[in-house]
């Protein structure tokens, strides 16, 4: 399939029913049960999954550990498991067309923005993963002893990667990618509402040439897959993208079986608009952190701290501007916001846009559901995107995680007081600022709360760059060469010399 930039000729897939992939074959579920896949810009059933139980897991489990144990992968020199990966990125490319318009069917993200981004950013991130496969490595130490001493860097065996539904593509890749260039073996438990791109991913590292039972997928519920996913004593590290309570529960499982984990989490980052910005530039940075997926976005900026003086008249712009982004058809090319996930989520919304009411908020724009009646997507997961001004710093709405796509804008008076907003809630993945004070930027940005930090724009994302949380937000890092440390571990060998 030839990649191109024009989103125009990409339609809604016909998605087959699709099985469990283990040890190479595809199969049902030993249940026999499957869960329909709901197509969130209609509320249609798009197709069906296998819903796995635990006996699937335990088959997953035992596939991946044989191949790590007889070293099919792991065996393998890291350039040849480079040159595996690089392959696996030229496939995402080949077949860039299918992707987008799988994950936009499943998440209901518009196809431009899937192509720019996600994609893209897969293909990327294998690559970069594949470049650094060839140089994992040890080093010689020296030591008074009298003896010859070095490290090797070695895989750590059995990964179970558990993702979210919000970006199934990029949110997968960061696990799987830097596992496998490790040398592990890995079993992936995507969300249950959203598992296409992740089945679809286990064909493209098949045709690449991945040996049987290096990745294996299971499909199904987080409380039973998931946990016994978590739970299982053969699996050897977790890789683990969520909520922070289902986060604080995997990561007492992993300290139970005193296995590592890494843990990526809510998030909550607030955007910081000094006076001295450049508004017209910083609106749009703006409305891309709150907008960007449908606001389902750990790294998104749901909360704008506005420097009192253009706090009313920011608030105009964007009372302005938010209404009349493109909101509709994922497979549009011009649209720019499109369904949520999951009704679900949608619900959750209203009542956080509810409960601002009742805490004194004023609702600039949106607070509802768009009037969709007479078009085919009346019976999808629509959200306008909303503004809400005037809340308390210790409002509910401002302090918790909604996940969807709501702003609160606050005023702040000074430089401290920004950071202190800034830093007041549990969360920490992301933080942003706006500022044309090239000072002032280091300066805020060294005492911001946060895994990573945007300066004058938001979500700019790379597979060199590393992300990850700090407080409730998690531990451990993805992307960047930081991303292979948490699956490799480190042997100190020691020769004697006399």
């Amino acid at each position: 399939m030839t990649v191109t930039d024009d989103t125009a000729t990409i339609s809604r897939p016909n998605i087959a029913p699709r099985q469990l992939f283990i040890d190479g074959q595809w199969r049902e579920s030993f249940g026999g049960g499957r869960t329909d896949i709901i197509d969130p810009s209609t509320g249609t059933v798009l197709t069906s999954a296998a819903d796995g139980v635990p006996r699937d897991i335990d088959d997953a489990v035992a596939a991946a550990r044989a191949a790590f144990d007889d070293g099919r992968w792991s065996g393998l020199p890291g350039r040849e498991r480079a040159r595996i990966l690089h392959k696996v990125g030229d496939i995402i490319r080949e077949r860039a067309d299918e992707l987008v318009a799988t994950e936009s069917a499943d998440v209901g993200k518009p196809v431009s923005i899937c192509r720019a981004a996600d994609v893209i950013i897969i293909a990327e991130q294998y690559e970069y993963c594949a470049a650094i496969a060839q140089t994992l490595g040890g080093s010689n130490r020296e030591t008074p002893l009298n003896a010859h001493a070095y490290t090797s860097r070695e895989p750590l065996g059995v990964v179970g990667a558990i993702t979210p539904f919000n970006f199934p593509l990029i949110l997968s890749s960061s696990k799987i990618a830097p596992a496998l260039a490790a040398g592990n073996t890995v079993v992936h438990k995507p969300a249950e509402d959203t598992p296409l791109s992740a089945l679809l991913m286990s064909e493209i590292l098949t045709e690449a040439g991945v040996p049987p039972g290096v990745l294996n997928v299971v499909t199904g519920k987080g409380s039973t897959i998931g946990e016994a996913l978590l739970q299982h004593r053969d699996v050897n590290k977790i890789a683990f993208t969520g909520s922070t309570d289902i986060g604080r529960h995997a990561a007492s499982v992993a300290g139970q079986h005193l296995i590592p984990i890494t843990l990526e989490l809510g998030g909550n980052a607030a955007h910081i608009l000094f006076e001295d910005a450049d508004v017209e530039k910083s609106i749009e940075a703006i409305i891309k952190g709150f907008v960007v997926n449908t606001g389902q976005f750990c790294m998104g900026g749901p909360r704008l701290l506005v420097a009192r003086p253009l706090y009313e008249a920011v608030l105009a712009i964007l009372g302005q501007a938010v209404p009349g982004i493109p909101l509709g058809d994922p497979f549009d090319p011009a649209t720019v916001i499109g369904p949520m996930a999951a009704d679900k989520h949608v619900r959750k919304v209203e009542e956080y846009v509810e409960l601002a009411r009742s805490e004194g908020g004023r609702i600039v724009t949106g607070g509802r559901r768009p009037d969709l009646t007479g078009t085919p997507y009346s019976g999808g997961s629509f959200y306008s995107p909303t503004v809400i001004a005037d809340l308390e710093n210790s409002s509910r709405v401002v302090q918790e995680e909604i996940f969807g796509p709501v702003l609160t804008v606050q005023p702040f008076d000074t430089e401290s007081e920004a950071i202190a907003m800034a830093n007041s809630t549990e969360y920490g993945l992301a933080a942003g600022l706006q500022t044309t004070d090239v000072a002032r930027a280091h300066s805020v940005a060294a005492q911001l709360q946060a895994g990573i930090v945007w300066v004058n724009d938001w979500a700019l994302l790379d597979p060199a760059i590393p992300f990850g949380g700090v407080k409730n937000s998690g531990f451990g890092r993805e992307y960047g060469p930081e991303a292979l440390d948490p699956y490799t571990k480190t042997k100190s060998v020691v020769i004697a010399l006399a």
